[in-house]
């Protein structure tokens, strides 16, 4: 980071880190150590993080550090349900121009449930999304079949899919050109090499690194906030790892909208408001039957629609 500067006057700028109640804000001046003023919470935030990486915020002095006063209108965001907290969100960052979800089918495995999820969010939220299957040197074998399978579903639907490993450099070339120029948000599962791509990308980055743990199979936890860092052109968003991925403020009647692969076939339904769960006549269901929907796909879109009714009683 920067050096933390502050300035007398009222000025424009980008939240670079947050720690909960203390933010970095790059501007034009350096980065600025601030806190946000108390009203912030006031707005009918429904948010556990009114502020968020990558919000163009106004900073105002307060004594020795500065105060946000105002967050800049956001153009997207990719929310999910804060933990244990059914009506509060947690927004990951804001003003993103693509995410790259990576995901690993091994040490850990990234559940498919998980990914659909995330995907929804993005589709939901007009984020441009890309998967990321990493740890690509590990694809041998019965793991390589599993891979082709994956891409097959995802790609299917209408995702980008690149294998990417950090140890043959497979595919860090393509990533790297993809971040040129752009704000990305790198997501995943705790484990799946987030920190290890970025510092990957970029050493001169002090960015930690974890173990997967031996008796979960699981990755530890290594970022514990969000970190936006400047590249050799573009910015990069550094998040936790991610074991849940619930969904907010999406209505059961849009969510078909945000499967691609869904949508494309809702038009032949026979019912224009169909649900796509028990009708007669719906090309969903029918294509599912047909494996032209991969069933992990639907299930997953059966499982939030169950889950948005839990939340409602």
């Amino acid at each position: 980071m920067n050096q933390i500067v502050n300035t007398p006057q009222r000025i424009e700028g980008t939240v670079v880190s947050s720690t909960g109640s203390w933010y970095e804000v790059a501007t034009a001046e350096g980065v600025l150590n601030c806190r946000i003023r108390g009203r912030l919470r006031l707005k009918g935030i429904r948010s556990t993080n009114p502020v968020v990486v990558g919000d163009r915020v106004i900073v105002e002095p307060d004594g020795d550090s500065s105060v946000i006063v105002e967050i800049v209108p956001r153009r997207n965001y990719v929310i999910r349900r804060a933990s244990n907290l059914s009506k509060e969100s947690h927004i990951i960052a804001a003003n993103i121009d693509r995410a790259l979800l990576i995901v690993t089918l091994h040490s850990p495995t990234t559940p498919c449930e998980f990914v659909d999820r995330f995907l929804v969010t993005c589709e939901a939220y007009k984020v441009p999304v890309s998967i990321i299957l990493g740890k690509a040197d590990t694809l041998v074998g019965e793991a390589a079949e599993e891979a082709e399978a994956f891409t097959a579903i995802y790609e299917d639907a209408g995702y980008e899919v690149l294998r990417l490993s950090s140890i043959t450099g497979e595919g860090v070339d393509r990533v790297r050109a993809m971040l040129r120029d752009h704000t990305t948000l790198v997501a995943g599962n705790s484990g799946v090499g987030k920190s290890t791509l970025i510092g990957y990308i970029d050493p001169t980055l002090d960015i930690r690194t974890g173990e997967i743990s031996d008796s979960h199979q699981q990755g530890k936890h290594t970022t514990t906030f969000s970190t936006m860092y400047a590249l050799d052109g573009g910015y990069i968003i550094d998040t936790p790892g991610i074991k849940g991925f619930g969904l907010i403020d999406i209505d059961d009647k849009e969510l078909c909208r945000y499967f691609p692969e869904m949508m494309r076939l809702a038009p032949e339904c026979r019912f224009y408001n169909c649900t796509h769960t028990h009708e007669p006549g719906c090309a969903v269901t029918e294509a599912v039957k047909q494996g032209v929907v991969a069933w992990s796909r639907y299930d997953s879109y059966l499982k939030i629609l169950d889950e948005d009714d839990k939340y409602r009683k």
